[in-house]
């Protein structure tokens, strides 16, 4: 108890010391939110990854869907170093940048706000943004003190209000720049964790071969799985995992908190160095995190179940498979959650508080709002949103009936948020014809379809079952099914509706034409028309 204790006040300390440390680089709002512009690729790269992976994938996703796919859950990391953060980077990076230093937007809400000329669809975007992303951070909250009930025997809810507390101080004092370099720290952290994890693990059940042989015995007769059904190549259940890797690597692509990344980095000569880092990182912590819960089946004499029914509760797996190892590796593993967890909260919370300031009270609310009052509406915003989506995990597991698990909470989150921005903000950079009246119609379909998702699941269980398809019934494939549906119903809508004005679109545009940086630099690259 002591090493543990030893090892996370360490990093406590140095969580709380850079935040203070970079306090004058958050003198302004451009500076809170974004850092000044002034962040460089490996800083990006690892904050992006950061926010990227964080309890939710560690103990929720690894657990839950290791235990359900077997070892083919590690397409998932694979989906999600490839398609979550080396083609977002490819394809997003460069044009972001330069369009949102162009169009001077700051948050995804006043791109759009500013990309389609309408004050309405931006302060829409902002009222979404702030109620979806909520549920993600309650699922953080989740993930990280089921590790500290297992590791310290601590009440869940004295975890869940340590863990805002520590987000809050150090977040709310240096703002983005000392999030990111955080970001960096943690991020060497979850490297070197994951690994250890990985070994502890295979060596505890006699390498690699052996640790698969055993896997390839293992039955299911309720989920009418056979032996050698957990070591295929696609797993038992390929369709459904197809879903997953969707959502969790597509919806990247649409999420505010990540995107964001891209506004922030120092120039887009460094897209290409940051893409690179960005993905390796993902290949080791996702394609890490998930391989690892392939094997929770190994443990499935310890891991808790529901004495009702005698279901597997899927966010015990991965912690009850770190119970039996060493101290030192316990403690490593807290802190590898505890940065993961911390560096996506506090990227979803400035998301969320400054999107809240700068895209809704600002100018509608709050008609004259100076810098000063600005940050210190985001600071206190911030306080407000950690709270709030504390209370919202403190009740969730309260609810010992409830059946949304860490990975649903998210899959709600993601759905909507991801199915509302993604093909919006996707055709937004690269087609001039898109129309905001097809922009309000993705956000509205995304929005009512999560939100039927859950209220028909939580309220209307057996008329849910009953006719709603079998495949949309999870959180996880309904919010894949949003995101896909985006690009039916953004170019068939702009198509049917009126184009928007030449001038505008000219000048939205013409930032390609030239580098944001000022660089007499021609970009020899042909606008989608």
């Amino acid at each position: 108890m002591i090493i543990k204790i030893s090892m996370l006040l360490i990093f406590f300390t140095m969580t709380v010391f850079v935040g203070f440390y970079f306090k004058k680089r958050a003198s302004s709002v451009n500076d809170f939110v974004l850092g000044g512009r002034e962040v460089g690729p490996w800083l990006t790269a690892f904050a992006y990854g950061t926010s990227y992976f964080s309890a939710v994938i560690f103990v929720g996703y690894a657990g839950q869907f290791g235990w359900r796919f077997g070892s083919a859950a590690t397409w998932i990391g694979l989906g999600n170093a490839f398609i979550g953060s080396l083609l977002p980077w490819i394809i997003l990076g460069r044009r972001t940048r330069i369009m949102t230093h162009h169009l001077k937007s700051s948050t995804m809400p006043e791109f759009f706000g500013k990309r389609f000329s309408s004050d309405a669809l931006k302060i829409g975007a902002a009222i979404i943004v702030f109620i979806f992303l909520i549920p993600y951070t309650a699922s953080l909250y989740n993930g990280l003190s089921r590790l500290f009930e297992m590791a310290f025997d601590v009440p869940f809810t004295y975890c869940i209000i340590g863990m805002a507390v520590l987000t809050a101080i150090y977040v709310v004092a240096g703002g983005y720049f000392a999030t990111a370099v955080n970001d960096f720290i943690q991020g060497i952290v979850m490297l070197v964790g994951i690994i250890a994890v990985i070994a502890a693990v295979l060596n505890d059940n006699g390498g690699l071969s052996a640790a698969l042989s055993s896997l390839s015995k293992i039955e299911d007769a309720g989920a009418n799985i056979t032996a050698g059904g957990f070591t295929k190549i696609f797993g038992p259940d390929p369709i459904n995992l197809l879903g997953v890797v969707l959502l969790t690597s597509l919806g990247t692509w649409g999420l505010p908190q990540m995107v964001s990344k891209f506004y922030a980095i120092k120039s887009e000569k460094m897209i290409k160095k940051g893409a690179v880092i960005s993905t390796v990182f993902a290949i080791v912590i996702a394609g890490g995190c998930y391989f690892l819960g392939g094997f929770g089946r190994l443990y499935a004499d310890s891991v808790a179940r529901n004495p009702d029914t005698g279901a597997v509760i899927y966010d015990s797996i991965i912690p009850k498979i770190l119970e039996k190892f060493p101290v030192v590796l316990i403690g490593l593993v807290l802190i590898l959650v505890l940065s993961a967890s911390i560096s996506t909260l506090s990227s979803l919370v400035i998301a969320s508080s400054s999107t809240l300031t700068l895209d809704f009270l600002k100018g509608h609310i709050v008609k004259k709002m100076s810098e000063k009052k600005q940050l210190l509406i985001i600071r206190s915003l911030i306080v407000v949103f950690i709270a709030i989506s504390a209370s919202i995990a403190v009740f969730q597991y309260m609810s010992k009936g409830s059946v949304i698990w860490i990975a649903q909470l998210m899959g709600i989150s993601w759905g909507a948020l991801a199915g509302s921005f993604l093909a919006p903000f996707l055709f937004g950079l690269f087609w001039k014809r898109v129309t905001k009246i097809s922009v309000w119609c993705n956000f509205i379909f995304s929005t009512a379809f999560m939100a039927a998702n859950v209220i028909m699941n939580v309220f209307f269980n057996d008329a849910f079952k009953k006719y709603f398809p079998s495949i949309l019934q999870s959180p996880i494939n309904a919010g894949a099914f949003a995101m896909l549906a985006g690009f039916i119903i953004v170019p068939v809508v702009s198509l049917l509706t009126k184009a928007p004005k030449k001038e505008h679109i000219e000048d939205c545009f013409s930032c390609y034409e030239k580098t944001a940086t000022g660089e007499a630099v021609e970009v020899k690259e042909e606008i989608t028309k």
